[in-house]
C-alpha cells in the first residue's frame, strides 16, 4: 500500500477537525484516565520510546471505543541539567552534537536559539509533540500539555511540597550525595535522569583504617572493618603515583584521586607532596587495632580510583589477597626488584579469624581451591570474594583471636569494631561510589558532603504500610510487580529531595536556595493535567495559583468566593477546575518503563497516598520493558537506534504500532530488527489487499453454512479481543485480529463464500477492532467500505451471535485435511484418491450416554459400560464397547461437555459428502466418503478406526 504518509496526515487532520482528542466532563459516561510517564528533554526519542508511548495511545483509543470518556494527555520532564548541557554543547560549537541535530531535522538557523536552555526545552517539545507524538496518531489531549519547568508546573510542585511539609514527611540532615562540579548533586538511579554513566551505581561506606609509619598514615579503605584482626600487611600499587594530605593535624598518604574526594567530605585537607607507589614498598606501618608492625608490599589491583587507593591484606579471608600474597612468594624476581627479602615474605602468615560453616580456617583459600583460581587478576576472583563475603556475613562468628569481640556474630562485630577504632581515632568513614558515574554535562560524579539536605521520609512506616494497602486494590501489570511492589515500598528509604547548583527546575518552597530534584517533582504531576489546560488557555496565572487556591480546586477547602477574592480567578474557572479534578481523578493508569519499578513509580504511590484521600488514589501501573539495541538499552542522549522520522518514512506509522503492539509481550526486551518491522508492513499489506479484492468482487452469492461460520466467528474474536483488554493484552488482541481474522477471511474465500452481506457484516467488526492498534488503516478501509463516519470515533459492535456447530463443522474439515496431509508426509506419498470413514453409529451412541451422565454427574466407567449393555443394539459390540467406554470416559474427563456435544450431534456423513469437492480441489485428490455401517470399499479394514470427530482415512 502506497502513499502511506498522506493517508496519514489526511485521517490526522479529520481527527483534529473533529476534536477527537478533547477530554471533557460527560455527565453518565465512565471516564478513563491513562497516562505515559513523560520523557525527559534530553535529546531525540527513537523508535524504542514509542512503544510504550503507543500502548497508552492504543489503550485510550480501545477504552473511547467501548463507551468510555477518555482522558490521555502528555507533557514533558525537562528538571535537571539535560537541557543545559545540550545548550552548553551548542554554545561551545561541539560539531558531533551539532552534526546530530541537524542529521535529526534541527534546522541551521535554529542552532542560534540553542544556547538558550530554555529554548531547547521549547524546541525538543515541539518536535516531541509534532515529530512524534501527532504524527502516530495519537489522541492526547494537547491542550493539557505541560512541562516540569514551566512557572505554573513549578507553583503546583511548591504546593505538593507544603502538603508533604504539613505531613511531616519532610526532614533534614547530613548526606552524602553524589555530585557534580558543575551541575551540583544528582540523582543516580536507574532511570539516568541526571547522568549519562552509571545508572546503577550506590554510595557505599568505607571505614578509612590509618596504619601508622612515624608521623605520618598510610590509609586503606575497607568494606570489612570486622576483619581487622587477621592483617598482615599492606599493599600498594608500585605504578601509581600517590600524595600526602593534611587532614587536621595529621599528615595521610592516599591516592591523588581519593584527595580530591576527601576534599568534598572532610573538612580541613589539604594537599601537600606526591610520593611515588614503588617508594613506599618494603615500609613497615603499624595496622589499627590490632597494634602490630606489618609489611608493605606491591599490588598492581590496588586501584587509585577506589576508596583511598590502598589496600589492607587479610589474606584469610580474601581472595585476592590471599591469591596475591603466594604469587609474590614464588616470584623472586619481582621479590628481588623491589628489595624484599625471603624471611620478610615468610613472615607473612594468614591469620584465621571468622568461623564460618562449611569452610575450613582460611574460607578465602578454600573458595580459590574450589573454583581453581591460582593466578591473581583471575575474573572469577570477584565472585569468590563476594561468595566469602556473604557468608562470613551470615553465618561467621568471630574466633578467640579477636579478643574482646570473640563469639561475635560477624555482623554485629562489625558495627562495633568500626565504632571502637573510630572512637581512638584510628579510622574514620569514607564514602564511594559503587560504580564510575559521569554527569550529562560530561564530568565524573563525586560523593560530597551535605550538612543540610533535605528529604522526603518514605521510610515512614505508617505511609508505607497505607501505601502497600492500597497497592493490593489496584490493577499492576506485569503481575510480578503486583506482587513486589510491596517488598520495593519497604526497600524505598528517605530520599534527596533537592539540591543545590546549576539546574532547571522548581525552587523549594521551605528554602528557596534549594531546587527540587528530577523524581521528586514527577509524581504528583497526572494531577496537575486537569488544572494546566487553565493555565495554557490564560484563565489562571502562577500568580493566582497558591496553597488556598489548590487546596479548594483538589479538596474542596475553603468558601470559593474567599478563594476567587484572593487569588484573582474568577468563581466560575474555579469551579470548572473543581469539577474536572472530580470527575477525571483518580488517574487510571499509569503506564511506563521498566526502570521506573524501583524510582519514579514508588514515589508516584507514596505521594498520592500521603497528599491525597482515598478517593483520589491511582488505580493502575502498567510498566512496559524495552525496544534494545544488539546488546543493551537504546539511549536517545548516547545517540540511540533508528530515528522516528526515518522509521515513519521506511515503514508506515501504522507499521510501527502493530510491531509494538504485537512483537512480544509488553513484559519482555525486543531486539530492534528492520527484518522484524518489514513483515508487519507486508501483514498490513495483506490486510489491505485482500479487504479490497472483497470490496471490489462481484459477491453476490448465497447464503451457506461458511457464512453462519464467518459472522460467528469474527463475533467470536470480538469477544475475546474485549476479554483480552480486561488485562490490556494487545498482543492478544493483534494476534486476533491481524492473524486469526485474516486467515478466517482467507478461508471463507476457500470454502466458496461470497455474500455481500456477510462480508459487509463481517467487515463491521473487523475494522472496528483494527482502529485501537492501527487507526489510520483502519480508517482508510472503513472508509472504502462505504460506513459512515470516523471509525475512530464508533464504538465497537457488541459480539452478535455465534454458532459453536457452524465453526465446530469447519474446524471438523480443516482436522480432516490436517490429518491427511500428515499421512501424506509420512509416507511421502501423493495419492490419486482419498477414502473417508465415519464413526459408526453405536460409538457415538456411546459417547451420547457417556455425555448424558456426565452432565448428571455419574460417569465412571461401570456405571457406562452397564448402561451400554442394557441397550440392545450396543450389547452386539460386546467387547468393542467395553474398550471404547474407557476412551470416551478419558475423552470426556478431559473435554469440555458443550464442545463434545457437537461432535455426537453433527453429521459427519453429510457435512464430508457436502465438502466433497472443495476437498477435491484442496488435496489434489478424487475423494469418497462412507459412514462405517456400511464402508463399502475398505481393502485395509480402515473404517474400525473411525471414531467421532475423527473420521479413518484411506489413501492410494
Amino acid at each position: 500500500m502506497s502513499g502511506y504518509s498522506e493517508m496519514e496526515k489526511k485521517w490526522q487532520a479529520k481527527w483534529s477537525e473533529k476534536g477527537l482528542f478533547r477530554a471533557e466532563r460527560i455527565a453518565g459516561r465512565p471516564k478513563f484516565m491513562i497516562i505515559f510517564a513523560y520523557p525527559g528533554v534530553t535529546g531525540f526519542l527513537h523508535v524504542g520510546h514509542l512503544r510504550g508511548y503507543t500502548y497508552a495511545d492504543a489503550i485510550g483509543r480501545y477504552k473511547r471505543m467501548t463507551g468510555y470518556n477518555v482522558m490521555f494527555p502528555v507533557g514533558t520532564h525537562a528538571t535537571g541539567n539535560g537541557a543545559i548541557t545540550l545548550a552548553s554543547r551548542v554554545a561551545n560549537k561541539d560539531k558531533d552534537f551539532i552534526d546530530y541535530l541537524l542529521r535529526n531535522g534541527c534546522p541551521q538557523e535554529k542552532l542560534e536559539d540553542l544556547k538558550d536552555p530554555m529554548k531547547v526545552v521549547d524546541y525538543f517539545n515541539g518536535v516531541y509533540i509534532n515529530g512524534y507524538w501527532k504524527r502516530f496518531g495519537f489522541l492526547a489531549d494537547w491542550r493539557r500539555f505541560t512541562c516540569s519547568v514551566y512557572p505554573d508546573y513549578s507553583k503546583f510542585m511548591q504546593w505538593q511540597f507544603i502538603k508533604l511539609n504539613d505531613q511531616g514527611l519532610l526532614i533534614q540532615k547530613p548526606y552524602y550525595s553524589p555530585t557534580c562540579p558543575i551541575h551540583g548533586p544528582v540523582a543516580v538511579d536507574a532511570s539516568e535522569t541526571d547522568i549519562s554513566k552509571g545508572g546503577n551505581a550506590e554510595v557505599q561506606e568505607y571505614t578509612l583504617l590509618k596504619f601508622r609509619r612515624g608521623s605520618e598514615y598510610l590509609v586503606a579503605a575497607t568494606l570489612r572493618p570486622e576483619t581487622v584482626y587477621g592483617q598482615v600487611c599492606f599493599w600498594v600499587n608500585p605504578d601509581v603515583e600517590y600524595t600526602r594530605i593534611k587532614k587536621g593535624d595529621e599528615t595521610w598518604i592516599v591516592s591523588k584521586e581519593a584527595a580530591e574526594k576527601l576534599k568534598l567530605q572532610k573538612d580541613g585537607i589539604t594537599v601537600l607532596s606526591p610520593i611515588h607507589g614503588r617508594e613506599m614498598i618494603g615500609w613497615k606501618c603499624e595496622a589499627p587495632m590490632i597494634h602490630k608492625e606489618v609489611p608493605v608490599l606491591p599490588a598492581s589491583f590496588s586501584d587509585p580510583n577506589v576508596g583511598s587507593g590502598l589496600v589492607t591484606s587479610v589474606p584469610s579471608d580474601a581472595p585476592d589477597d590471599w591469591v596475591s600474597l603466594d604469587a609474590l612468594k614464588k616470584d623472586a624476581a619481582l621479590a628481588e626488584r623491589y628489595g624484599l627479602s625471603a624471611s620478610l615474605l615468610d613472615s607473612v602468615v594468614p591469620v584465621s579469624i571468622i568461623s564460618i560453616e562449611g569452610y575450613g580456617e582460611f574460607p578465602a583459600k578454600d573458595a580459590i581451591d574450589q573454583m581453581g583460581i591460582t593466578q591473581p587478576g583471575d575474573p572469577r576472583l570477584d565472585e569468590a570474594k563476594k561468595q566469602v563475603y556473604k557468608d562470613g556475613y551470615h553465618m561467621g562468628r568471630m574466633k578467640e583471636i579477636c579478643g574482646p569481640f570473640a563469639g561475635m556474630k560477624v555482623e554485629e562485630a562489625k558495627e562495633k569494631m568500626k565504632q571502637v577504632m573510630i572512637d581512638s581515632g584510628e579510622a574514620e568513614v569514607f564514602h564511594d561510589l559503587t560504580e564510575e558515574v559521569v554527569c550529562r554535562c560530561g564530568m565524573t560524579v563525586r560523593v560530597k558532603r551535605i550538612d543540610d539536605q533535605w528529604f522526603i521520609d518514605y521510610a515512614n512506616e505508617d505511609l508505607t504500610e497505607r501505601t502497600s494497602e492500597h497497592c493490593k486494590d489496584m490493577e499492576i501489570y506485569p503481575p510480578e510487580f503486583y506482587n513486589n511492589v510491596h517488598a520495593t515500598l519497604r526497600w524505598f528509604r528517605e530520599r534527596a529531595c533537592v539540591r543545590q547548583g546549576n539546574w532547571l527546575g522548581t525552587r523549594f518552597p521551605l528554602d528557596n536556595k534549594w531546587i527540587i530534584e528530577a523524581i521528586s517533582d514527577s509524581s504528583l504531576y497526572p494531577l496537575y493535567y486537569l488544572i494546566s489546560i487553565y493555565a495554557n488557555e490564560g484563565k489562571i496565572t502562577p500568580d493566582g495559583m497558591t496553597e488556598e487556591f489548590f487546596d479548594h480546586v483538589v479538596f474542596g477547602k475553603g468558601n470559593i468566593r474567599t478563594v476567587s477574592e484572593n487569588t484573582g480567578i474568577p468563581e466560575d474557572v474555579l469551579k470548572e477546575i473543581r469539577e474536572d479534578v472530580r470527575y477525571w481523578y483518580p488517574l487510571d493508569f499509569n503506564l511506563g518503563g521498566k526502570e521506573h519499578m524501583t524510582v519514579h513509580f514508588p514515589a508516584f504511590l507514596f505521594n498520592h497516598r500521603a497528599i491525597l484521600p482515598d478517593d483520589m488514589q491511582p488505580r493502575g501501573i502498567i510498566v512496559n520493558w524495552y525496544i534494545t539495541g544488539k546488546k543493551s538499552k537504546i539511549s536517545k542522549s548516547k545517540g540511540g537506534a533508528q530515528p522516528i522520522p526515518g522509521a515513519v518514512e521506511q515503514f508506515g506509522v501504522d507499521t510501527l504500532r502493530l510491531y509494538y503492539a504485537h512483537v512480544a509481550s509488553m513484559f519482555v526486551d525486543v531486539e530492534w530488527s528492520e527484518e522484524t518491522v518489514m513483515t508487519y508492513r507486508q501483514r498490513l499489506e495483506r490486510i489491505v489487499g485482500t479487504i479490497d479484492e472483497l470490496l471490489s468482487s462481484d459477491a453476490g452469492g448465497e447464503k451457506k453454512e461458511i457464512d453462519e461460520w464467518l459472522i460467528s466467528r469474527a463475533n467470536g474474536h470480538s469477544q475475546s479481543i474485549r476479554s483480552a483488554m480486561e488485562k490490556y493484552d494487545l498482543r492478544q488482541m493483534a494476534t486476533a485480529v491481524y492473524f486469526e481474522m485474516l486467515n478466517d477471511i482467507k478461508w471463507y474465500g476457500r470454502r466458496g463464500g461470497n455474500n455481500r452481506d456477510t462480508i459487509t457484516n463481517a467487515m463491521r467488526v473487523w475494522i472496528p477492532l483494527m482502529a485501537p492498534i492501527t487507526p489510520h488503516i483502519a480508517e482508510e478501509l472503513w472508509s472504502r467500505a462505504g460506513f459512515e463516519g470516523l471509525v475512530s470515533s464508533a464504538q465497537l459492535p457488541d459480539p452478535g451471535r455465534m454458532s459453536a456447530s457452524a465453526e465446530y463443522g469447519e474446524e471438523f474439515i480443516r482436522g480432516v485435511m490436517s490429518d491427511v496431509s500428515q499421512i501424506k508426509k509420512v509416507t511421502g506419498t501423493e495419492p490419486e484418491r482419498l477414502f473417508l470413514y465415519t464413526s459408526p453409529s453405536w460409538r457415538r451412541d456411546v459417547m451420547r450416554m457417556g455425555l448424558d451422565m456426565m452432565n448428571d454427574g455419574r460417569l465412571d466407567i461401570p456405571s457406562l459400560t452397564k448402561r451400554c449393555m442394557e441397550d440392545e443394539n450396543l450389547r452386539k459390540n460386546g467387547k468393542a464397547v467395553s474398550e471404547y467406554v474407557k476412551k470416551v470416559v478419558t475423552d470426556l474427563t478431559r473435554s469440555s461437555p458443550g464442545s463434545m456435544r457437537y461432535v455426537v450431534d453433527t453429521d459427519e456423513y453429510a457435512l464430508l459428502s457436502s465438502a466433497k469437492d472443495f476437498l477435491k480441489e484442496e488435496l489434489n485428490a478424487e475423494v469418497e466418503v462412507f459412514s462405517s455401517d456400511n464402508a463399502g470399499y475398505d481393502p485395509q479394514n480402515k473404517s474400525k478406526a473411525a471414531v467421532p470427530g475423527r473420521p479413518a482415512i484411506y489413501l492410494e
